[in-house]
């Protein structure tokens, strides 16, 4: 049985002149443990809990951010599988935007460090090709959104 966990890309949209979809940044975590990688916030789905309450959980965990901070992008979801030291694991990612894009980020000490990072730092920080393909597809999405106003 896979390990299954979820979370949100959560993004933010710059109040500046620069126009879309460079306004967009996306938060990334840097784990304080293993090879200090960087990732949305995410975690393991609790027993009796549902994926979505499971992303809520961890990111108010892992970030700081609860449901009051976030506006959940209900038509995005991404689904990605890999293996984690031999053991199959999926992870579900819902695409959320801070309300206020100044809202503080508060690290759990899962973290060592956190950066709001446009689409293409991003996909460098991700390092893997499942979760760059999913940073793109949220900024597709946002982008025909923002082409359908």
């Amino acid at each position: 049985m896979a390990l299954r966990a979820c979370g949100f890309i959560v993004f933010r949209r710059l109040a500046s002149c620069i126009p879309p979809p460079d306004n967009i940044e996306y938060l990334l975590l840097q784990t304080s443990y293993g090879k200090h990688h960087w990732t949305p916030p995410k975690g393991h789905v609790d027993p009796g809990e549902d994926d979505l309450t499971t992303a809520l959980r961890e990111t108010k965990e892992e970030a700081g951010l609860g449901a009051e901070h976030l506006q959940v992008i209900e038509d995005f979801v991404q689904e990605l599988h890999y293996e984690v030291q031999g053991r199959p694991k999926e992870v579900l990612y819902w695409l959320a935007e801070l309300r206020d894009p100044g809202t503080a980020v508060t690290l759990s000490d899962e973290h060592q460090d956190y950066r709001w990072a446009r689409l293409e730092e991003a996909c460098n920080l991700a390092q893997y090709k499942d979760l760059q393909d999913t940073l793109r597809a949220a900024q597709r999405h946002l982008q025909a959104q923002q082409d359908k106003q």
